[in-house]
């Protein structure tokens, strides 16, 4: 607690900061997930302040986030389904499932599984944050152009005949449920039937139409009629948006511009008078539990979202982890990752209580603390009463942004939140996998996979078929680098007395380190580690590779980071016993020779000592 306040001035500039940043996020993603911009106001207050207050990174800037509300936006949909297209009935559930997500994280932070998190392999994550990003894409160009499923007559009407059988169906498994569905008299039956009206029917065809509609596969098929409906003003809109999200950073990075272009395009269009869509109202006043979570709990109602709970709450972990290693590099401290995900857990409970939609660490809202002067815990705390000052302050004015808008900045983000590194990477990775007539890599497979499944089908699933994808392929290359040296006997320790003779009076300036076994997404985080092991007299470093076999695309990430950290504080870098596989990997990124040129690189540690003789200064 004697930390909180050590740094007021910075971290009430910094929570403030990412606070405003994070409002127009806010409401965007609360729209996305089909609960409101309320939802996505509530989800950033609470999870901001009580991620900040419990967690175990400092700067950490949390609330919804791209991959969080994506998965959310399938769970809201499915059970807005079930419960005949009427959120009203639906919240509870809904709210109860995210519970259950925050509840399950707290477990995973109580059980220490935060350091299991690293396992993931860099192309499964790729492939599913571009995933992420092409979902969003998509399903904000409906809104973008003005066209909402639900208020196409036309297309509503093809779904009357389904949604008459729909709304029969139900009252027989009423009926069956009450125990008076007698197959010999259907009289009850015919009653509730001739009491449905057009109305009704009219409803349930609209809920047709919006689910026929949603997703990313839903929106595809909905574009030529949307493309045939176009709202041009809606549209100019949301082109705004874009344009001046984009064009103001070019000219200062000091205003976030996403917010620029939220205050100029709803100043245009509320002040020139213009029908445009609003979002949702915005309730004012103070955010209040909905306890009917807690009265109308029922357990089979949640159990079919169980497995989702837990996607959600590993999810978050994931996202939330991620941010806090941006946050370590930044800050050059050490986040707890166990810690981390309680306060998130926590965040997310409390959040879901009050009615908000999931999240977790947000890396944009993050760096933007961290760059504005946070430093401590409170920092996040303040940005979460920040936006409740916004929430109860300009609630009635927020309410009328336009819906265009908001589609406009969600559209940035998809773009944004897409894995680029990963995407330049696809040409020139090695081709090591044959797939009949075809050579590909296998890592751009496993990214292929999980992109094109999760975009098409689960979110959920793709990542598990990934990691069992990845985790076949990575058992069969050690399984075979084993096979290929089974002939050798383990090397001893003794192996390494070469360097026994090593000029003592260099000992400070030349820093030796051993890599031993493959470089793979398993042993990247202990490897990320090796810049701080580096002594501070040391302006040579020997990266001894003898014994690394293998480097897969997460160590190739993490091998290429280390060297330009090492390039940057000009310590120069000798490769020592670098065998073929390695080698070609990092000739296809060219970190060689753009970070270590090839007189760099010796077949032998003698040939290496000769060069630091010739070339480094005893200095210390």
């Amino acid at each position: 607690m004697k930390n909180l306040f050590s740094n007021i001035k910075g971290d009430a500039f910094g929570g403030i900061t990412a606070g405003i940043v994070a409002l127009p996020l806010a409401l965007a993603f609360g729209v996305s997930s089909g609960l409101g911009p309320t939802a996505g106001l509530y989800g950033a207050i609470f999870i901001s302040f009580f991620a900040a207050l419990f967690g175990g990174t400092a700067t950490q800037i949390s609330g919804p986030t791209a991959p969080m509300t994506a998965v959310s936006m399938v769970v809201i949909a499915g059970i807005i389904a079930v419960n005949d297209g009427d959120v009203t009935k639906a919240l509870p559930v809904i709210l109860t499932v995210f519970l259950l997500a925050g509840l399950m994280q707290i477990g995973l932070g109580i059980l220490g599984l935060g350091k299991y998190i690293r396992y993931i392999p860099y192309p499964v994550v790729s492939g599913f944050m571009t995933a992420i990003g092409v979902i969003i894409l998509l399903t904000q160009i409906l809104p973008s152009l003005g066209y909402y499923p639900k208020e196409d007559e036309v297309f509503v009407e093809t779904f009357k005949p389904q949604a008459e059988e729909v709304i029969l169906e139900n009252i027989l498994k009423e009926e069956a449920g009450e125990g008076i569905l007698v197959l010999e008299n259907f009289k009850e039956t015919i009653d509730r039937a001739e009491k449905i009206t057009q109305a009704d029917i009219l409803k349930e065809s609209q809920t047709l139409a919006a689910k026929e509609a949603s997703g990313a596969l839903g929106a595809i098929k909905a574009l030529p009629r949307a493309l045939q409906h176009i709202n041009w003003l809606e549209l100019i809109l949301a082109l705004g948006t874009i344009i001046i999200i984009y064009g103001f950073k070019r000219i200062t990075k000091a205003v976030p511009s996403t917010l620029v272009a939220l205050i100029v395009m709803s100043g245009i269009a509320v002040g020139f008078g213009l029908e445009y869509r609003p979002i949702e109202e915005i309730p004012s006043g103070l955010p209040i539990p909905n306890l009917e979570i807690f009265t109308s709990f029922k357990l089979s109602s949640i159990t079919p979202y169980i497995f989702t709970a837990l996607t959600l709450a590993l999810l978050g972990a994931i996202d939330s982890l991620l941010t806090s290693v941006v946050a370590d590099n930044m800050t050059k401290t050490k986040h707890k990752p166990n810690k981390e995900l309680v306060g998130q857990g926590i965040g997310n409970s409390i959040a879901a209580i009050f009615g908000g939609i999931p999240g977790a660490g947000a890396t944009i809202r993050t760096v933007v603390n961290i760059t504005s002067g946070g430093k401590t815990k409170l920092s996040g705390m303040i940005a979460g009463v920040m936006l409740l000052i916004i929430l109860l302050g300009l609630g009635p004015i927020a309410s009328q942004i336009p819906a265009a808008v908001l589609a406009g900045i969600l559209i940035t983000v998809g773009i944004g939140v897409m894995d680029y590194k990963g995407l330049k990477a696809i040409p020139s990775l090695p081709r090591d996998i044959k797939l009949g007539p075809f050579k590909m890599s296998s890592e751009v497979l496993i990214m292929l996979v999980v992109l094109l499944l999760s975009t098409f089908w689960n979110l959920v699933y793709a990542v598990g078929i990934g990691l069992i994808i990845a985790s076949l392929m990575f058992m069969k290359k050690i399984g075979d680098l084993t096979a290929e040296r089974s002939d050798v006997k383990p090397l001893k320790e003794e192996a390494w007395a070469d360097e026994k003779g090593f000029p003592t009076n260099l000992k400070e300036e030349v820093f030796i380190k051993h890599i031993k076994g493959p470089l793979f997404f398993g042993s990247t985080s202990e490897f990320q580690q090796l810049t701080a092991q580096i002594p501070d007299t040391a302006s040579t470093v020997i990266i001894r590779l003898g014994r690394m076999q293998y480097m897969d695309q997460s160590g190739l990430y993490a091998m290429e980071d280390m060297l330009q950290d090492l390039n940057k504080k000009n310590i120069e870098v000798l490769f020592v016993g670098l065998l073929r596989q390695p080698k070609y990997m990092m000739e296809r990124i060219d970190i060689i020779p753009d970070l270590i040129p090839y007189e760099h690189i010796f077949d032998s540690f003698k040939e290496c000592i000769a060069w630091v003789k010739a070339n480094v200064k005893d200095v210390y």
